[in-house]
């Protein structure tokens, strides 16, 4: 079987150090051709040095892991050190990475690996902002028909917001940056707060991640430990809702999510719901399709997945 190529785009993040680690547990599946980071849930040189740590806890110190853009293109940047603490990571005991950042910009890193590589045979894997990915497209708009794919998380329908009433926080950090995106013709597949708040890390799942013994599992179970904590107190939820690990599984078995192929747009300018994703679920506009939009999961075959993978590393 070849192996998908993938470029993962990312700001950890709890819920982004569990889909790296998802990622690198299926080697056999994914061929992992870089990582890298922006600024999101935390400022850039947090979200760099947390991507290194994962990948040193995993024992992966082969993949390249590049520093990307440290600011959304048109607005200041909105962390959300409020869900993940201040290191983005908080939960594990966290040290200084070995693992050096490889040279260059991740901007850089996606437009060279995309003209590189034969047309339709990377896939862009989003879990935060679309800032580098934005950047990329716009500097080099040869390389958007290039993609096999573009698979995102981010934005909401039904469950509409959970950093202002309106919007999901990947899009309402860099809703321009998002608009680029879902305006560029590339073949989207976004994981929205529908589906990634129906996974959700209960203290089942948390104690199965411990009793592997492992390192990688005994880490992941303390990032959950504390990641959880936000999203109790806030819905009243059994755990916190594994958002980015979505994207990495529908690689592996797509055949756990749900989705209609739909216009999405962004709002960008509305001070009541910028960063909004408006998503024409029931088609009642005539704007044409540019998002194969999700809107449920099997979360027992995704935790089934995330566990038997998790265990491997």
């Amino acid at each position: 079987m070849t192996k998908r190529k993938i470029i993962i785009d990312t700001d950890p993040g709890q819920d982004d150090a569990v889909a790296i680690l998802l990622a690198l547990a299926a080697p056999d599946v994914l061929d992992l051709l870089g990582i890298t980071c922006v600024a999101g849930n935390v400022p850039l040189p947090l979200t760099q040095k947390n991507a290194r740590i994962v990948c040193e806890v995993a024992g992966r110190t082969d993949v390249a892991i590049y520093a990307g853009c440290d600011a959304p293109m048109a607005r200041p940047l909105v962390t959300a050190e409020h869900v993940h603490g201040k290191t983005g990571l908080d939960g594990p005991e966290l040290f200084d990475p070995t693992l050096p950042l490889a040279e260059g910009h991740a901007v850089d890193f996606i437009i060279e690996t995309l003209r590189r590589e034969d047309a339709g045979s990377v896939t862009l894997c989003t879990l935060g902002p679309l800032t580098n990915v934005a950047t990329a497209f716009q500097r080099a708009p040869d390389i958007i028909p290039k993609l096999r794919e573009l698979v995102m998380m981010g934005g909401a329908y039904f469950e509409v917001g959970n950093i202002t009433p309106a919007a999901e926080f990947n899009i309402y950090v860099d809703p321009e940056a998002a608009e680029i995106v879902f305006k560029s013709g590339v073949p989207l597949v976004v994981m929205p707060l529908d589906v990634t708040h129906k996974v959700l890390a209960t203290r089942s799942h948390i104690e199965t991640f411990r009793a592997m013994g492992s390192t990688v599992g005994t880490f992941t179970a303390e990032m959950l430990d504390f990641f959880e904590r936000f999203d109790v107190a806030k819905y009243g939820s059994e755990g916190g809702p594994l958002h980015d690990p979505c994207v990495i599984a529908y690689l592996l078995q797509p055949n756990l999510f749900q989705g209609r192929h739909i216009n999405v747009e962004i709002e960008t300018e509305s001070k009541l719901t910028l960063g909004m994703t408006v998503a024409d679920w029931w088609r009642v506009t005539e704007r044409a399709p540019n998002a194969m939009f999700m809107g449920d999961v099997d979360a027992e075959g995704f935790f089934a997945l995330l566990t038997e993978r998790i265990a491997r590393l």
